[in-house]
């Protein structure tokens, strides 16, 4: 009994090691299994974050290939963009040629007449047709400032400089006017300081004050200024007939003029529309206050500038030195691809008693001092010639041949400073298209005095 008690005692031994070793054994195999399954869980995860870093890889390669496209596009743009803008350019500037050269033919031409003795009435006719080329000068002129602003050719040259010697010159220019229409005109004088583009602004108050005179019938116009809000505000006043408000905004659009029969009202109507062009490159605002019956003011807003950076403001051009000695006996060599010029000028220069040889190249004007044995005493050069030949080259080479400083003119439609100082670098006069007949009478006689 005791024995068979010892062995179930053993047994219940056995069977709670078994039991033990048992529970040992899966506890093992579900760590073995969970082991397992989070493996795989890790795999299949890897693989999610692969697929995933893969897509996201695409739409990125995707996006800069977007990205270089859109940038040969911009650059493909901005490649044509600048084309069109030199091609406006070089339209602008063979227009501006060739619509000047036929005027300056016509110009001289009448010069030329007028130097004949006529009888009175075809004197007045001859006075009257300068008066419309010089009327249709301007029209062109105007057309030309409207169409470089437009392709972006003409960039403000922004300086610190005095005001006066702007408002003074133009003061000057527009005297004769105001007399001849019974106005005064009276312009402040001022110590003032701006900056701005000086030519650029000189063309804003020159249509503004031409404007003021046009429509003024009795009394006058004032030019001055002030300082207020830290800028220095120009001001046109004048006594005309005063714009309603209902009008204030189409005044400055391009042939808007003022009322039928009013004075002076046989202008163009785009002289307030360049005023506004030019004033919106300089970022000069523009005012106006007016009272119908009474008359307007036109203001300009200017940054005051440093006096000490202050330089002296240009003209609007070079003015001739006014010397007037005789001519009688002067070999003058003109040179210009345009036959029409070329008869017009030989005809007004052979009145002032001038000995001249005319030609239509460099190598044609060599030949030209070839056949006549000696040096030209003055050379008058058209700046562009045919195939892309420049006068100032044609000058440089006759100087060379001659081996002297022979005194030369380049006549030309380009009105910019940098044809001013290329000549100058030339040692060139230059003359603006048309030319005016005392003008070139004047600067010949300075350069041969």
């Amino acid at each position: 009994m005791l024995r068979v008690e010892d062995d179930r005692r053993e047994l219940e031994r056995e069977i709670a090691k078994l039991k033990k070793i048992n529970a040992a054994l899966m506890s093992r195999v579900e760590r073995s299994f969970d082991k397992e399954f989070n493996a795989y869980s890790l795999f299949e995860t890897a693989i999610a974050l692969d697929n995933q870093v893969r897509r996201r890889t695409h739409e990125v390669q995707q996006a800069l290939r977007s990205i270089e496209r859109a940038n040969d596009e911009l650059l493909r743009a901005k490649q044509q963009a600048e084309a069109a803008s030199s091609l406006k350019s070089a339209v602008l500037t063979s227009i501006s040629h060739d619509l000047l050269q036929p005027l300056n033919a016509a110009r001289l031409a009448l010069s030329a007449l007028a130097e004949i003795d006529l009888e009175r009435e075809p004197k007045g006719l001859v006075a009257q047709a300068d008066r419309g080329l010089a009327t249709l000068e301007e029209l062109i002129r105007t057309l030309l400032d409207l169409s470089k602003l437009d392709a972006g050719v003409a960039t403000p040259d922004l300086r610190d400089f005095a005001i006066d010697g702007v408002l003074q010159s133009l003061a000057g220019e527009q005297a004769r006017a105001a007399a001849k229409r019974g106005l005064k005109l009276r312009v402040a004088r001022s110590r003032a300081v701006v900056r701005s583009d000086p030519l650029l602004l000189r063309r804003i108050v020159q249509n503004l004050l031409a404007n003021a005179l046009r429509y003024t019938r009795r009394g006058g116009v004032l030019v001055g200024g002030r300082a207020r809000g830290g800028r220095w505000i120009v001001e046109v006043w004048d006594t005309g007939p005063g714009i309603a408000e209902e009008r204030r905004e189409a005044i400055f659009q391009e042939f808007q003029r003022g009322e039928a029969g009013s004075a002076g009202g046989e202008g163009f109507g785009l002289g307030l529309a360049i005023v506004r062009r030019l004033a919106l490159a300089l970022d000069h605002p523009i005012g106006l206050s007016s009272r119908v019956g009474k008359g307007s003011i036109f203001t300009v807003s200017l940054p005051i500038g440093e006096a000490s950076a202050a330089t002296a403001a240009p003209a609007a051009e070079r003015a001739a030195p006014i010397f007037c000695a005789g001519l009688g006996g002067a070999k003058v060599l003109l040179i210009d691809n345009d036959p029409a010029v070329l008869a017009a000028m030989e005809a007004l220069l052979t009145r002032w008693g001038c000995d001249v040889a005319v030609a239509q190249s460099g190598a044609e004007a060599l030949d030209r001092i070839r056949a006549l044995g000696g040096a030209p005493d003055a050379v008058v050069a058209d700046l562009h010639l045919d195939h892309g030949e420049r006068g100032a080259d044609a000058v440089a080479a006759i100087r060379r041949f001659v081996q002297r400083l022979v005194p030369a003119i380049i006549v030309t439609a380009d009105h910019s400073e940098a044809a001013s100082e290329a000549a100058a670098r030339g040692g060139l006069e230059v003359l603006r298209k048309p030319v005016r007949p005392a003008e070139l009478r004047s600067l010949l006689s300075y350069l041969l005095g």
